[in-house]
């Protein structure tokens, strides 16, 4: 049984019952799931995330007003379900606590994106960085009769705005040339290996988010990065495969020539996507020589107007 199975089989025998009898007049204003942070949230958990923030447990999601009233009621009844369930006991660290629960709806997409609900301009969207965003947005949603907290979920789904989608694309595209077609030989021809180390790195995440960008999905953080890529349709599998043998080959110099390789091999499929996306027309492989060709392509003047560089990631 995965974590979200066992988080919504919880629910269902303790979770349901708990709020229709314990507050029937709020139950049609409460949106159950189990959406954050943690493996189990994105899919990916096995034996070993067991041995810490993991186990029964759900999230219970309430307007405002309605959390004012009866947050702090309910949350105490929530305590008093169970502990252990199907015999998986929840285990919590001091930082994996409040993942679970009963919160105010608002609140909860503030914490991860800053904003109670859909940014409203492009500067906000902008300053949310990707990871944020798939933590906010994972999971499953269980019930939601009022349909509150789905609305804004489904709107955060449909992606960035156009104009942040290319700039964020752009920014990626500008550390993929200039930390691994163009700094990386050069730090190796140096025998400056930790900065080559570094440029690798550098274009390994960029590359890994230009591949979620072109998918529209949001990037989890690093430490599920890869794993996801597996599930994106557009380049996934085939750019995994070259980034892992990339990251696994030391930085050494009889490596040099099939590193810098791989990193052309990387950079032609991005750029081949692109072509075929309609977002660039050239043909050149070195990806910083589309980025005004995008930028150009913004309508908010003050997003076309930033360095091709920036971004909050």
């Amino acid at each position: 049984m995965t974590g979200l199975e066992l988080s919504k089989a919880y629910y269902e025998a303790y979770g349901r019952s708990m709020i229709h009898n314990q507050f029937p007049e709020y139950e049609k204003y409460a949106a159950v799931g189990l959406v954050g942070e943690g493996s189990e949230c994105l899919g990916f958990d096995d034996e070993i995330s067991e041995d810490h923030d993991f186990g029964p447990g759900f999230c219970i999601w309430l307007p405002e007003e309605i959390y004012r009233a009866i947050g702090s009621q309910m949350h105490q009844a929530y305590e008093n379900l169970p502990k252990t369930f199907e015999g998986k006991h929840r285990m919590e660290t001091f930082e994996g606590q409040g993942r679970v629960g009963v919160f105010n709806l608002n609140e909860f997409y503030k914490k991860y994106i800053g904003c109670p609900g859909v940014p409203k301009t492009n500067v906000q969207w902008m300053l949310i960085p990707e990871s944020s965003l798939c933590t906010a947005l994972n999971g499953k949603v269980f019930e939601d009769p009022l349909g509150e907290f789905t609305e804004i979920r489904n709107e955060l789904l449909k992606f960035y705005p156009k104009d942040i989608f290319l700039k964020k694309l752009v920014a990626r595209m500008a550390v993929m040339s200039q930390a691994g077609q163009y700094n990386y030989e050069r730090c190796m021809k140096r025998g400056e290996f930790a900065a080559a180390y570094m440029a690798c790195g550098e274009f390994v995440q960029s590359a890994s988010s230009a591949v979620y960008l072109l998918n529209r999905k949001y990037m989890p953080f690093y430490k599920w990065m890869f794993r996801g890529m597996n599930e994106l349709p557009l380049l996934g599998r085939s750019v995994k495969e070259r980034l892992e043998r990339l990251i696994l080959l030391s930085d050494i110099p009889e490596n040099t020539a099939q590193k810098v390789n791989l990193i052309e091999d990387i950079c032609i499929e991005i750029r081949q996507e692109l072509n075929r996306q309609e977002i660039v027309r050239g043909t050149d492989n070195f990806l910083q020589n589309h980025c005004y060709e995008v930028m150009n392509s913004i309508s908010d003047v003050q997003i076309r107007n930033l360095p091709i560089i920036y971004d909050c990631k």
